[in-house]
């Protein structure tokens, strides 16, 4: 089951997708709000007659997260690109809602932000229940998504806190829905101007989704609609000698066989 959030013309709907243009509307605001719901699996089958729809009418799949989290360092090649020890515990930092964007809306940077813009393409899992001190993570995940841990290098590099590089406003493609059935595993594939920059199974993590769940729970409880963005594998921009930062009009498409893509382009204003 793929569950959307789709722009109507009073705001926004929880939706079912029926097809790549037809989608059952929910009576609830967003996939977070269905979420919430202890019975969501149920609430999202309603039989309606399906409503069309085009691809720039899907709003992130979780509009405002309570929260969003991101793991660096989580593709053993990425961590060698970058530089760094294959960690012993994941390395989190997070991200704001503001920084979120639909799968196919424009990234908008203002220029004074310009410097050094980066992709990198991940594999989001979206909470589904309640976790607190848990074992067994998988039982926890509603389901799986795309996601683009957009990122200007200069301000990440700053400093030892990534933060302040990684939730810039209105730069990360998020969706194009949650996916309940898809599991880990198929490719992860990112372009740039339709040129290959990242490629690699999404089940090839140090830290899989089920121990992301297990290990966060521990230090803070985790609740439905939060998001987990399980890292990059390498060949982002930065790394790449001559480092290939996103430039004003080019797009970046993130794919993940079987799950779906989000393809936004950058405008520098």
């Amino acid at each position: 089951m793929r569950l959307a959030t789709l722009r109507t013309e009073t705001g926004t709907s929880a939706a079912r997708i029926v097809s790549d243009s037809e989608a059952v509307l929910l009576p609830f605001e967003d996939v977070g709000a269905l979420l919430a719901q202890e019975n969501w699996q149920e609430l999202s089958l309603v039989d309606a007659a399906p409503t069309p729809f085009s691809p720039t009418d899907l709003a992130p799949v979780i509009p405002r997260p309570g929260k969003i989290i991101c793991v660096g360092l989580n593709y053993a090649k990425h961590i060698e690109e970058m530089g760094h020890e294959r960690p012993d515990v994941p390395t989190l930092f997070i991200k704001f809602p503001e920084a979120l964007i639909g799968p196919y809306d424009d990234v908008e940077v203002p220029e004074f932000n310009a410097e050094s813009l980066d992709f990198e393409g991940e594999l989001a899992v979206i909470v589904g229940k309640h976790a607190r001190h848990v074992k067994d993570g998988d039982a926890y995940i509603a389901g799986y998504s795309v996601i683009n841990d957009y990122t200007q290098r200069t301000y990440q590099k700053r400093t030892q806190q990534w933060h302040q590089g990684k939730s810039l406003e209105k730069t990360a493609g998020f969706g194009p829905w949650l996916d309940t059935e898809w599991r880990p595993g198929p490719a992860i594939t990112t372009t740039l101007d339709g040129e290959q920059m990242q490629h690699s199974p999404t089940d090839d993590l140090v830290f899989s989704p089920a121990k992301l769940v297990e290990f966060i729970s521990h230090i803070y409880p985790l609740a439905p609609g939060d998001v987990i963005a399980t890292g990059t594998p390498d060949g982002v921009g930065h790394a790449r000698n001559p480092k290939r930062y996103i430039q004003n009009g080019e797009t970046v498409r993130v794919e993940i066989e079987g799950l779906g893509a989000i393809e936004n382009t950058t405008r520098v204003y």
